[in-house]
């Protein structure tokens, strides 16, 4: 497909995406990243946040929890702590995982490990958020 490249994401549970996509945009540990077609290669750490992509002209979405991409040969890969497509989140459960993260916060109380209640909020948003697409 002329202006298109791979683009994969697997976590620990398998793979979750192999598509053929226009653009990418990914939550790079220095800021976001954006990869089109032919980009050279590269390997980047990702952080806790929404992979944005481009599919036959529609922008989706998937929470990850981190990991890392490497790109080359037209193609991306993504390997992530954790990984879900927006459609396939359980938004429920999300905004849950978010008040108790803030309740955490809110406390912060010895018992409170304040930075994995902090990393805990940062997924819960990134999840809420990829939310959006539920095509």
């Amino acid at each position: 497909m002329a202006g298109t490249f791979s683009l994969r994401i697997v976590s620990p549970e398998g793979d979750l995406l192999k598509e053929n996509v226009e653009f990418v945009v990914f939550p790079g540990a220095m800021g976001e990243l954006g990869i089109l077609p032919n980009h050279a290669p590269l390997i980047a750490g990702l952080d806790i946040g929404v992979i944005r992509y481009t599919l036959n002209g529609t922008v989706k979405h998937a929470a990850i929890a981190g990991g890392f991409v490497e790109v080359v040969d037209n193609s991306a890969i993504v390997l992530a702590d954790t990984a879900e497509l927006g459609g396939q989140i359980d938004v429920k459960r999300a905004m849950e995982a978010k008040e108790r993260a803030l309740k955490r916060l809110s406390a912060r109380t010895n018992e409170i490990d304040v930075r994995r209640a902090e990393l805990a909020l940062r997924r819960a948003a990134a999840r809420i958020s990829a939310y959006g697409d539920k095509k």
